[in-house]
């Protein structure tokens, strides 16, 4: 129990918890490394998975209606799919913070973007804000993609133009250094 009117921690949940505290120390220890790999060493979480899935429907159906963990379980289970995502790709991570991270500004700034002048203004506002934020997750200085975007995309053929988007900019970035 944790503080005088808190309810029992359920023994259930607690278990619950460890279990997937197991996939995320396994997650912690291959952070960082290129989604091959990750997918690869993602099998003994695939295992755990599957363990947590057959633990979970045993331990519902010991379960009452009414039980405290029973909401919970079958919320989990009723998204096991969406859940056990990341198992099969390994750009996908466990959890959504990078995206909650990414988004943290947009909801700080709110009542600040309150008045964008118009529709149009708040459009072009979150397309650029789009922009930049896609710049930051692939690792480039959203200022200078924009200005080289900026500064080539009318000479640039409309069948190049996925050349200039921010994962494809950082290879030509750097084919261009190697170049020079």
């Amino acid at each position: 129990k944790r503080g005088k009117n808190a309810a029992p921690i359920s023994p259930i949940a607690l278990e619950a918890v460890k279990r997937i505290d197991a996939l995320f120390g396994i997650e912690r220890d291959i952070n960082g490394l290129v989604s091959d790999e990750r997918l690869q060493r993602r099998q003994e979480s695939r295992l755990i998975a599957t363990e947590l899935e057959a633990w979970m429907r045993a331990e519902r159906a010991r379960l009452s209606r009414s039980s405290p963990v029973a909401e919970p379980i079958d919320y989990m289970l009723k998204r096991w799919e969406g859940f056990t995502t990341f198992l099969g790709d390994g750009r996908i991570c466990l959890t959504n913070n990078a995206a909650e991270r990414a988004l943290r500004g947009f909801a700080l700034g709110r009542k600040a973007w309150l008045f964008a002048g118009s529709d149009r203004g708040a459009d072009r506002a979150a397309f650029m804000a789009t922009l930049i934020n896609t710049a930051k997750l692939n690792g480039i200085d959203p200022q200078a993609w924009l200005a080289d975007v900026l500064a080539c995309i009318a000479d640039t053929p409309i069948t190049q133009i996925e050349d200039l988007l921010p994962w494809n900019w950082s290879l030509l970035t750097a084919a261009a250094d190697k170049a020079a």
